[in-house]
């Protein structure tokens, strides 16, 4: 096989979207491969992915590079970087860095010719990796304008000298200028941790020295004690233990050697465990410890554990949940600060919102309705959930908080990229600003005492709250966690648009069977089908491929038109893998949830079989 088979076959494996352009990088081609090696395929393809970035700027840039932990991602810099310099960029390198610490850095560098390169494949198991681009708004670059790298990107491969350009491009470099900038890898990297410092204040207070102060003086009253499995991410060399401490939170940490990578690298399931018996063995040495977190390897997410009193135990958060109780820490924050305020008759005075993915749990939907907050959905991917912020805010919302719930974690405005310390601290202000008499307004209650006004539960505050207090105050769901295995399917069929709509002459032949007797057990009166594509959401779609490769939704509503429960599905943009979901209302959801996601997977395996054939 040629080299240029070699590429072509390795790009028909990569995905390549807003959220990063990922495949496996090992050169084992093993997808839990640890070797540092990558192929001369992925060295050209990495070299070329930087051109492309560096083209799109049109003239001189700034180009600020990082990567996470993962063993390839030294391979893929020395590619990268003789690239832009080649190209007629200046080059800075912080090594080391945490997805959204290189992007607090990008925001403070600013200008117009600025932007980033950060090597990392995120969640995904550590023989893949990849490349996210961005510029200095803090997030990753907008759907739109990674469409045009990727169009450009696939259009260069087409060239019969492709691989020639970019050796020539590579050998090109200066010498002298690729050592300044690995000599300059300790001033960058101390740039890149400021900047993190500084804007994370700015993110988890709002602006609103008030609630800062609040937080640090129920911490001085009332200690809290936080622990941390790193598992040899990024997170492992950026500010995590200075800020935490910072303000006055007890911190204990494991596997804190960066790329020492000790278990499956997304922190769900059993990933989590770890730090669950870490949080055990601290919380019986000082019962001050009852909340830990486990990032991925770029940190731009961290799903938690809790000390759960009611059980004596520690236990994992559904990712679902974690966003749930940062919307409630949020939305409370607002209300605290006056930000969100309400007329007499408890009408919001301004305009607010959650920005939320597809398959969000409705969950939120709950909790923002208590506060009369909106809550609107775009498709699946982080840079579509900051585009609809950044829409709403134009049409005059305050968006303080967004995020996907199906995967963890929250993006805390002016942040554009989720966060673990964001959502550490949203948990921190739910147990720290706690109810003061003799304040103005809704200063004299604490967060979770303002939440449990707003949702009609004052009868389950206490004094001595705890965070299984918090919890059993949310609204009740049941949803299939977004990576397990009930939530993914493999299927054959490549056109997803096809797909859907098979699938709508099997659903709605099965619902016409089941009807009767969904309504009779479940309540379920009529259905509503919704796509979702990028930053629009279409309800009420008459022919289900719409969605294309997007998001499908299936709401069912019940005898009130209040939608109970839903179906979803869409085919990844970061794994070859299909992923469903149902999210159903109700203390005794769970037995709902597996009815409709067993009955929702029968139908997309039938249409798979029919789309192919």
């Amino acid at each position: 096989m040629t080299l240029k088979d070699e590429i072509t076959a390795a790009l028909n494996k990569m995905i390549l979207s807003a959220s990063g352009w990922r495949g496996i990088f090992a050169v084992s081609g093993d997808e839990e491969g640890a070797e540092a090696e990558i192929s001369a395929a992925h060295r050209i393809i990495s070299g070329a992915a930087a051109m492309i970035f560096a083209e799109y700027f049109q003239k001189k840039a700034m180009i600020l590079v990082g990567c996470d932990t993962r063993p390839t991602g030294k391979a893929i810099t020395e590619a990268v970087i003789p690239v832009l310099l080649a190209c007629g960029c200046e080059v800075r390198y912080a090594g080391y860095a945490a997805a959204p610490e290189i992007m607090a850095w990008a925001r403070k560098a600013g200008g117009n010719n600025t932007g980033f390169i950060y090597i990392s494949a995120s969640h995904n198991p550590i023989g893949h990796n990849g490349l996210k681009f961005g510029l200095t708004d803090g997030g990753v670059l907008a759907a739109e304008e990674t469409a045009k790298l990727i169009t450009n990107f696939r259009n260069f491969f087409e060239r019969n000298d492709c691989i020639e350009k970019i050796e020539n491009l590579i050998s090109a470099a200066d010498p002298g200028q690729i050592k300044k900038v690995y000599d300059g890898i300790s001033s960058a990297k101390a740039e890149a941790v400021k900047a993190y410092y500084d804007f994370c204040g700015d993110v988890v207070w709002g602006g609103n020295s008030a609630i800062s102060a609040e937080v640090r003086d129920g911490l001085e009253k009332q200690p809290l004690g936080l622990v941390c499995d790193f598992n040899g991410s990024a997170r492992t060399v950026s500010i995590d233990r200075d800020f935490f401490s910072s303000i006055g939170l007890k911190f204990e940490c494991i596997n804190g050697e960066p790329g020492r990578i000790a278990h499956r690298i997304v922190p769900e399931g059993e990933s989590l465990q770890p730090c669950r018996l870490l949080l055990e063995k601290a919380h019986e040495r000082d019962a001050s410890f009852v909340l830990g977190y486990v990032p991925d390897c770029d940190g731009d997410r961290g799903n938690l554990v809790i000390w759960d009193d009611t059980q004596k135990k520690a236990h994992a958060l559904e990712a679902q949940e974690v966003f749930a109780l940062a919307c409630v820490a949020e939305l409370s924050h607002l209300v605290w600060t006056g930000e969100l305020a309400y007329d007499g008759n408890g009408n919001p005075l301004v305009k607010a919102a959650v920005a939320a993915n597809d398959p969000t749990s409705m969950r939120i939907d709950r909790i923002a309705e208590a506060f009369g907050v909106s809550v609107f959905r775009a498709e699946v991917g982080e840079a579509n959930v900051v585009g609809l912020a950044r829409k709403l805010r134009k049409e005059g919302y305050i968006v303080r908080i967004l995020g996907e719930g199906s995967a963890g974690g929250n993006i805390t405005h002016p942040s554009a990229v989720r966060d673990p310390i964001n959502t550490v601290i949203a948990l921190v202000k739910l147990l720290s600003v706690r109810s003061t008499a003799g304040k103005i307004g809704f200063k004299n209650m604490g967060l979770f005492e303002l939440w449990c006004k707003f949702s009609g539960q004052s009868e389950k505050y206490r004094e001595n709250f705890t965070f299984a207090d918090i919890i059993a105050s949310l609204p009740q769901f049941t949803t299939t966690p977004a990576y397990s295995q009930d939530a993914v399917l493999r299927i054959n069929t490549n056109d997803h648009a096809l797909l859907k709509d098979r699938y709508q002459q099997i659903f709605l032949r099965e619902w016409e069977k089941r009807k009767d007797e969904l309504k009779a057990d479940f309540g379920f009166c009529e259905w509503e089908a919704v796509a979702y594509n990028g930053l629009t959401e279409k309800r009420g779609i008459n022919r289900f491929g719409e969605a294309g490769k997007g998001g499908l939704k299936i709401s069912f509503l019940n005898a009130e038109g209040r939608v109970a429960a839903y179906i979803w599905m869409r085919g990844s943009a970061t794994e070859p893998v299909f992923r469903i979901m149902a999210d159903v209302e109700g203390s005794q959801g769970g037995q709902i949830e597996r009815d409709l996601l067993n009955w929702h997977r029968r139908i997309i395996i039938e249409a798979d079989e029919l789309a192919i054939n």
